[in-house]
């Protein structure tokens, strides 16, 4: 693997062949996190490619390697770079950064004063985020467009948003604001001195917080004092 050259690019409507096989991935990613993007089917992915909103990263020989999407909402005022998914056979070869700088790059030529945000489970996606000056912040600094939170409801953890009135959920926020930044070298910065920190954030969310969640029943007096605890924290 590491002796083929993969390139990275807008895809085409000559690339809806791998449709399936992106969307069949992104499903057993989330499975195994157990953790999830809202779901998508082929035809989703498809349109993307028609549109030319979708970046696709494949080998000289025509392996699928990954692949990211764009989704606008707010009347385009917020962009949402979403989807990342790369192959388990390229994973840590550095493709993902590569995805996301050409993703980022294309949500900036196409929508230029909107908000890019994203939500990830991820560490590595943060460091990512970081590196092209996106900073970490609150939900309600995000669209409120009821679409974009109606996707959330085939992810597995579409109680926990719910029960904090989507105020927050065991994902991370991240915004860049193209009217108000810091510099992509501020915002690496940060997140290095603050990694540990949010290392362990995000293991006690995937881990001991979602443990609790399953053997609850949503609305007791302690499930309501154990979200204020954690989400005030």
């Amino acid at each position: 693997m590491e002796n083929q050259n993969i390139i990275i690019r807008v895809a085409t409507p000559a690339d809806k062949i791998y449709s399936e096989i992106i969307t069949n991935e992104m499903e057993a990613s989330a499975k195994a996190r157990g953790t999830g993007i809202a779901k998508r089917s082929p035809e989703y992915v498809s349109q993307k490619m028609d549109e030319g909103k979708a970046v696709i990263a494949v080998t000289e020989d025509g392996t699928w390697v990954g692949f990211c999407y764009i989704e606008t909402w707010s009347h385009g005022g917020y962009v949402a770079n979403s989807g990342l998914i790369v192959s388990p056979a390229f994973r840590k070869s550095g493709v993902a950064k590569g995805i996301k700088k050409r993703i980022f790059d294309l949500s900036r030529e196409k929508y230029p004063d909107a908000k890019i945000f994203g939500l990830t489970t991820g560490l590595a996606v943060m460091k990512i985020n970081s590196e092209l000056g996106y900073e970490p912040v609150t939900y309600s600094e995000l669209t409120q467009d009821e679409a974009f939170w109606a996707g959330c409801k085939s992810c597995v953890n579409y109680d926990i948003l719910m029960s904090k009135d989507r105020k927050n959920c065991l994902c991370t926020a991240m915004l860049y604001d193209p009217k108000d930044h810091y510099k992509p070298e501020e915002t690496k910065e940060y997140f290095e001195k603050k990694s540990k920190v949010y290392e362990r954030l995000l293991q006690f969310k995937q881990s001991r917080f979602l443990n609790r969640l399953k053997r609850l029943q949503n609305g007791t007096s302690r499930f309501k004092s154990m979200l204020t605890h954690f989400f005030n924290f």
